[in-house]
């Protein structure tokens, strides 16, 4: 049923980042629809469960939310998949989930999304990378190499697409952020660490930044973090 407010699709609307991109546009008074494969323990807006990775599932979903909200007028791909391990031990496997999960969903998302997008008179398409995405490190062969993908895919986006409206851009977070789960894993200081919310407000503005002023790659850090 048509609400009237516009649609914000959130690909990857899990704890920690994914949310707080829910409840930022929420606010915002977007009608928000955060996709993923699990269910966040309190989702922010309607959540819809999916595999991002799939060819048949990802259109036909996202064209059911199309026939009943409009095109969207937010779309944010934050899907990952880390893995960390020496080359000679990264499996085929983990090398191919990888990519499906960062580079074939932002695929499929952005065929889905796009030419809606464009047809209806634009918004934005924005990208979380990290910063992978400009630099392998060792034992990140198959997250450095998706992400680097990720950035070439982007950048071919917002050449076709912006001419026609549409927004592409490409966000490089370039530290760690603040979860649960990252402070168990890290021993950083929270501090030092990169806040969901404030990300959000970062997502925020350039989507709502003037056609005569558009970034099409942003990369964020912590005042701490050396680069």
């Amino acid at each position: 049923m048509m609400t009237g407010k516009p649609l914000a699709l959130i690909a990857g609307a899990g704890a920690g980042l994914g949310q707080a991109l829910c409840e930022r546009f929420a606010q915002g008074g977007f009608e928000v629809v955060g996709l993923g494969r699990t269910p966040p323990p309190a989702a922010h807006g309607a959540f819809q469960t999916l595999d991002l990775t799939d060819a048949h599932a990802v259109p036909s979903a996202i064209s059911e939310l199309i026939n009943t909200h409009g095109a969207p007028k937010i779309v944010i791909h934050n899907t990952a998949e880390l893995v960390i391990a020496p080359f000679a031990e990264t499996s085929l496997e983990d090398f191919s989930k990888t990519w499906a999960s960062m580079v074939q969903s932002a695929f499929l998302l952005g065929q889905s999304t796009l030419p809606a997008m464009r047809a209806a008179g634009g918004g934005s398409f924005i990208v979380s990378g990290a910063t992978a995405s400009l630099r392998g490190g060792a034992k990140f062969a198959a997250f450095a190499s998706a992400k680097f993908a990720l950035r070439g895919l982007t950048q071919s986006l917002a050449r076709e697409y912006q001419p026609q409206g549409v927004h592409v851009c490409h966000a490089i977070l370039d530290g760690i952020i603040d979860t649960q789960r990252s402070r168990e894993l890290h021993s950083l200081d929270p501090a030092k660490m990169m806040k969901p919310q404030d990300i959000a407000e970062a997502y925020w503005q350039l989507a709502h930044q003037p056609q005569s002023t558009w970034t099409h790659e942003l990369d964020l850090r912590p005042a701490s973090e050396g680069f």
